[in-house]
């Protein structure tokens, strides 16, 4: 069966965008430097970042994420899920309603309108029916899908890029509130860019 792996980069106090984060501004203002390390020449960030790409079967995204990389200046052939990198991904979209358009229409996308455990099974359904059927189920976000993912504990192994960053305010991975999750600490990397911590979640 797929692993599903909830893979993000949070600075060290708990954001994954700055404040504003939207189309035209997806990591939000003052927020770029979260991803420094996915550019970054590092060997061990290259490497971690061909590793993750190379071992997604498919990738879950809730709506606002979606609205970010499809906009006028999301992703394209060069920023991106997989850019540079072999192969694409089927993308799986948590939604309320699906978009009118979709500019990214060489792209494989799934709207899934009936939560985030639906779209995981979709995603998980993607991966287990293709050739090379050993791969993840990637979340890739934002916080709110993951956190929900977590709390619903459909989630097997969180990765997280902790950026070198304080951004004060933004949109947190936590929200709180919720029922404790317990980690088990598979490895830690550190670079100049990020620290990449993982974990199996219990």
């Amino acid at each position: 069966m797929a692993r599903i792996v909830a893979d993000i980069t949070v600075s060290l106090d708990g954001f994954v965008t700055g404040p504003d984060a939207g189309p035209g501004n997806g990591l939000g203002t003052g927020g770029e430097p979260l991803h420094t390390w996915a550019f970054s020449d590092d060997p061990d960030d290259q490497r971690i970042v061909r590793q993750a790409t190379e071992r997604s079967g498919a990738v879950v995204m809730g709506r606002r994420l979606f609205d970010i990389v499809d906009g006028p200046g999301g992703w394209d052939d060069e920023v991106g899920y997989g850019a540079r990198e072999v192969g694409r991904p089927p993308f799986v979209v948590v939604t309320s309603a699906p978009p009118e358009a979709v500019r990214l229409t060489d792209l494989d996308w799934t709207f899934v309108t009936t939560g985030i455990a639906d779209a995981i099974a979709v995603a998980r359904e993607r991966v287990e029916t293709a050739s090379d059927s050993d791969r993840d189920v990637v979340l890739m976000g934002g916080g709110a899908t993951i956190g929900s993912a977590l709390a619903a504990g459909l989630v097997d192994i969180l990765s997280l890029h902790l950026a070198p960053l304080i951004l004060g305010a933004g949109t947190p991975l936590f929200q709180g509130g919720g029922s404790p999750v317990q980690l088990v600490q598979r490895s830690v990397t550190a670079t100049s860019t990020a620290t990449h911590l993982l974990y199996d979640v219990r």
